[in-house]
């Protein structure tokens, strides 16, 4: 039981974390943030090596973690090296000065050991503890180091030249055995080097489809990578030790290779018909090169290829079994990739991880691509087996984000117990957040190779990426402190050697190409940006409004407020883009409910409160300030901050309970929910709505296409629930077939509904109005020929993913997609934001770079409220 409870506590608790400034989820951290700078460097001593088994090396980087749950010191700095295991600690009186710097969000630190260990540092070792601050800080910073015991040696001192900072040695001249950007230098010719993979043909007693040319280079570029002997990126061999060039680790252990990568394909190329092709390769050249389909069951009925919620359903046998045909005969054996035996004792089992919405993708995949009964999966969803051995049975098992962040917490899921052979993360910018609950049960996976696969994998900044190369164990880089130094600062100051170090790590992990390459001969598609012009009453209520919200910004821009009321102006936002869609959207009580003036007040009018609440959940932005997911069983603070109830419940418990976001003090009485959804029953009044000028502009245009083609079909996004349900009765009275897919509707209710989608016209519908987040991954569209956007979101990449649910495989037409923007007001600025995200989305992927922006800085604000 001891055992039990060490390792429970060991887990990291969502609330611990988030309730710390410097932990806070990038978007608030960053809006009130900004570029931070060198303030000197401090010599401390690393002590208690003799409690732990973590080794280091002269000159080595090592990283600094925060341990305030230390029973014996509440001040704490572990000190871990590259492979995340301890060496020791800060020591006490240095950890004292720190910690709380630390805490306060005034200071980030980065360690390095200028000398080796040995007899004279037995028991300790010395350590320069670089610190670095905000501009605004360095003044407090300074102040508060000095007057402690500890000697900061800054850029004007002398001493400062003895610093073994690689930032620092160039800045001085100090050469260096082998620069950061050489070492990248020498990893960009070895990649450059390699070539185009090898095309590959999957077993065709398992794949039944034919693959395009590039889907069959896809599969030798995804063989290759998994079967690879070499060392990792970064790490040589030097006199028997192997030393990894971007810290000075060593070991006597040959670092394992880097079987997996990033699979970035872009969104309709295939990606997941090539990654089967891969499970049934592997599973061909590992079964001795003979039929999957041999221990199909000989008698009247066989089992189904999947197992859903672990009851398996009984099939009649159908046609006769294929005949295998032996892979010798349609592949050079000459040309396939050295591959690994398959040992008896290695896992042979495949984890695919993905959003609840791409579940029918895959078994329908499975079913389409697949013999059947050459291989078996499970899904591991909802009603599931708490047998570890039963999974294992399997050559697939289909989980989601979700499943496995509600599964984190149960001691020994079966799950956490098993090595997979592979773990495939479909739609792996799910995970950005890598402090999220989910990315961290993902993290956690037990796995021999680790695939990323995603059509968007910079959807915001570089700090998406790190999420992937966190879970693909690609050290250093995987230690978000190394990260940060030698990635993410480079970027944030603009400077050209962050974008290259970059270019050069994804070129390196990663495979893309392009639809606009003419891989498959698509059809083309069409954006075509239509502005329209307010109504008088529109207009009206939204300058009025944009004036009071523009004060809003301007004050807490000005007051370095943005941080502590990062929600707050999100929140004056939304209202200004609902009113761009449709004034019902928000509510006059709603509009007049505007900080800083009446929010001290809101508590008094906890009815406001669940109205505001009601309007702002109905948003598919927002997530939960501490567990960073889609937050469930809402709650608002009397400080109008949205939290999924179980989490700031939890805040609630400590000793000082307040708000995460603006430590406002909370007690319990001072959360509200929203009252029960009414919208699915509550009539709509469609003359109202039509007098909205987007709506009648959209009724216009489907009428029109309706009126050159009876039977094409339309897919409607938007972000607002409420939007799509307000939009059902006037297209319906208008003479269209009509069905809905939201967030609120589960994997089945999704599935059945683009099923009924795909049914022809007449019989079937011809519009489909679609939650963006609901609809953006995973789903096939195609039946559709058209779309439109309501209106822009913060993130192009989720918009590129909802056109090409439309525009991939599969479809026959030209696609035409048609962006409704509300002439001047934010939606304009919305998409000047957009094409920032663009170009580094873009640069991230070539030869050229820019300062890195994240979702919505203290600048992107300006712009977006015209200030």
């Amino acid at each position: 039981m001891e055992e039990i409870a060490a390792e429970l506590n060991d887990r990291p608790d969502p609330v611990e974390t988030y309730m710390r400034l410097d932990r806070w989820p990038s978007p608030p951290d960053d809006a009130g943030g900004g570029e931070i700078f060198l303030v000197g460097f401090v010599i401390v001593n690393v002590v208690g090596l003799r409690h732990y088994q973590g080794t280091i090396s002269s000159h080595e980087l090592v990283g600094l973690v925060r341990e305030d749950t230390n029973p014996f010191d509440g001040n704490a700095i572990r000190v871990m090296n590259m492979r995340s295991v301890q060496v020791g600690h800060i020591e006490r009186s240095a950890a004292a000065v720190l910690s709380p710097l630390i805490d306060a969000g005034l200071i980030t630190v980065e360690g390095i050991v200028p000398k080796p260990p040995g007899k004279k540092y037995a028991f300790r070792i010395p350590c320069q503890v670089h610190i670095f601050s905000r501009m605004e800080d360095i003044d407090r910073v300074k102040s508060a180091i000095n007057v402690s015991m500890l000697h900061l040696i800054s850029e004007a001192n002398p001493s400062f030249t003895l610093s073994e900072a690689v930032a620092v040695k160039e800045k001085k001249g100090v050469p260096a055995e082998k620069s950061v950007d050489e070492i990248f230098k020498l990893l960009e010719a070895k990649v450059s080097m390699e070539g185009v993979s090898e095309e590959l043909d999957p077993p065709q007693d398992i794949i039944k489809s034919k693959l395009f040319p590039y889907q069959k280079e896809g599969l030798g570029w995804l063989v290759s990578r998994e079967n690879s002997t070499e060392l990792p990126p970064f790490w040589v061999e030097k006199n028997g030790f192997y030393v990894n060039e971007l810290t000075n680790y060593q070991t006597g252990v040959r670092p394992e290779p880097l079987r997996g990568g990033i699979f970035a394909d872009d969104m309709g190329l295939g990606k997941t018909l090539t990654l089967l092709s891969l499970i049934a390769f592997d599973k061909w050249i590992h079964t001795g090169h003979q039929s999957c389909n041999g221990d199909v069951k000989n008698n009247d009925e066989e089992e189904e290829s999947i197992a859903l919620f672990g009851r398996k359903r009984k099939r009649k046998r159908g046609s006769q079994k294929t005949k295998s045909e032996d892979l010798n005969n349609t592949q050079d054996a000459g040309k396939r990739p050295a591959l690994d035996e398959l040992s008896s004792s290695e896992p042979k089992t495949t984890l695919i991880v993905c959003p609840p919405s791409v579940l029918s993708t895959w078994i329908t995949q499975l079913e389409q691509h697949t013999r059947k009964g050459s291989l078996k999966a499970y899904m591991y969803y909802g009603e599931r087996t708490k047998d570890a051995n039963e999974l294992q049975r399997y050559d697939i098992v289909l989980t989601t984000y979700s499943t496995l962040g509600s599964d984190e917490t149960i001691f020994r899921s079966p799950i956490n117990k098993i090595e997979w052979r592979r773990v495939i993360l479909d739609e792996a910018h799910v995970i950005k957040n890598v402090e999220a609950k989910q990315s961290q049960a993902v993290l956690a996976l037990n796995a021999k190779r680790r695939w990323a696969v995603t059509g968007t994998p910079v959807q915001n900044s570089s700090c998406d990426l790190y999420s992937l190369v966190a879970f693909l164990k690609f050290e250093p880089l995987s230690l978000k402190k190394f990260w940060d130094s030698l990635i993410e600062r480079p970027l944030v100051r603009g400077d050209e050697k962050g974008i290259s170090r970059l270019q050069v790590l994804i070129a390196a992990i990663s495979l893309r190409r392009m639809k606009d390459k003419g891989l498959i001969g698509l059809p083309s598609k069409t954006i075509e940006t239509l502005f329209v012009d307010l109504n008088e009453e529109e207009r009206r209520v939204y300058d009025q409004m944009e004036v009071q919200a523009r004060d809003i910004v301007e004050s807490y821009v000005s007051n370095e407020g943005v941080v502590r009321n990062y929600y707050t102006v999100l929140s004056v936002l939304v209202r200004l883009r609902q009113i761009c869609n449709d004034l019902s959207l928000c509510p006059a009580e709603i509009r007049d409910l505007l900080p800083p003036s009446q929010i001290e007040d809101v508590k008094n009018n906890p009815s406001l409160l669940k109205k505001l609440l009601a309007m702002l959940q109905d948003d598919e932005g927002f997530d939960c300030p501490i567990c960073i997911s889609p937050p469930t069983d809402i709650v608002i603070t009397c400080c109008a901050h949205i939290f999924c109830r179980s989490c700031i419940l939890k805040t609630l418990k400590r000793s000082k309970p307040c708000c995460p976001m603006c430590r406002h003090q909370l007690s319990e009485s001072d959360l509200f929910q929203a009252p029960p959804d009414s919208s699915q029953t509550a009539p709509v009044e469609a003359s109202s709505l039509k007098s909205s000028s987007k709506v009648a502009t959209l009724l216009k245009l489907l009428s029109a296409a309706k009126a050159k083609n009876p039977s094409s079909k339309s897919v409607i996004f938007s972000q607002f629930r409420k939007m799509l349900i307000l939009l059902e009765e006037p297209l319906k009275q208008a003479g269209f077939k009509v069905i809905r897919l939201d967030g609120t509707m589960n994997a089945k209710r999704r599935a059945n509904v683009i099923k009924e989608f795909c049914v022809p016209a007449p019989d079937g519908p011809t519009i489909l109005l679609a939650s963006l987040k609901a609809s953006n991954a995973g789903v096939n569209l195609t039946a559709a020929s058209t779309v439109y956007l309501m209106e822009p979101w913060w993130n192009p990449a989720v918009e590129e993913q909802a056109m090409d649910r439309v525009h991939r495989i599969g479809q026959k037409e030209d696609v035409k997609v048609v962006r409704l923007i509300a002439r001047n007001t934010i939606e304009e600025r919305i998409m000047q934001l957009q094409e920032k995200k663009k170009l580094l989305a873009r640069k991230a992927f070539s030869r050229y770079g820019q300062k890195d922006k994240r979702e919505i800085s203290r600048d992107d604000l300006s712009m977006l409220m015209n200030l």
